[in-house]
């Protein structure tokens, strides 16, 4: 049997139900995070080195504040974010790997055509919303962890960084299966401190012949 961990849901499957509904309403500004973006968004907050306030990031994901029917359903699906922010926390403290809500396969479709494409672009969104402390040290090793969430985002495909890797379709294929161990190595990296080199043994000097006494 495969030692790899199962994907834990962040949320049941009606839970994801229930805010699909919410914010594909018409209560919800248009510029709004969907689902799955909000996912992407919401995995990111909990991967980040630092807390953002949820004011902040709540403004973010519904780009100002929707028209709730009352203070119930603004607890309920207010609630229903931090929840799902909350189980990734806990998953990914505990070394497992949240499941995503799409199939891990591009199928030769391009990213930003699928849900891939549009949780990674949740996900750099949160990434944005506090990133100085995303960059704050060791940033080389940070844009090479960060960088298979831009290439399958298609935020960036205008730049002439990403265009090797962007046009590379079997890459793209082998970042997206990959993609909740990559959320993982991200998370670790800023929780785990690095090993430090341990120091070479000193090697004994041959004893000396003492002088006798005169």
């Amino acid at each position: 049997m495969s030692d790899t961990p199962l994907p834990h849901p962040l949320l049941e499957d009606e839970e994801l139900e229930r805010l699909d509904d919410f914010l594909d309403s018409e209560r919800v500004d248009p510029d709004a995070l969907d689902l799955i973006s909000a996912h992407g968004f919401l995995v990111a907050l909990a991967v980040a080195p630092r807390e953002v306030e949820p004011a902040a990031w709540v403004a973010e994901l519904f780009h100002g504040e929707p028209a709730f029917a009352d203070d119930s359903e603004r607890s309920e699906i207010l609630g229903l974010l931090e929840k799902l922010r909350g189980n990734a926390i806990d998953t990914l403290e505990q070394g497992g790997l949240p499941e995503l809500p799409f199939e891990l396969t591009l199928d030769g479709t391009a990213p930003e055509e699928t849900p891939i494409g549009d949780w990674c672009a949740g996900f750099m969104e949160g990434v944005f919303l506090d990133e100085a402390a995303w960059f704050e040290q060791d940033e080389e090793t940070v844009a090479t962890l960060l960088l298979p969430f831009m290439a399958l985002s298609g935020l960036f495909d205008d730049e002439p960084d990403m265009a090797d890797m962007t046009a590379d379709t079997a890459r793209l294929e082998s970042l997206a299966g990959q993609l909740p161990d990559l959320v993982l190595d991200l998370y670790l990296h800023y929780r785990v401190p690095p090993e430090t080199p341990k120091p070479m043994p000193r090697k004994k000097k041959p004893a000396g012949r003492g002088k006798g006494k005169r």
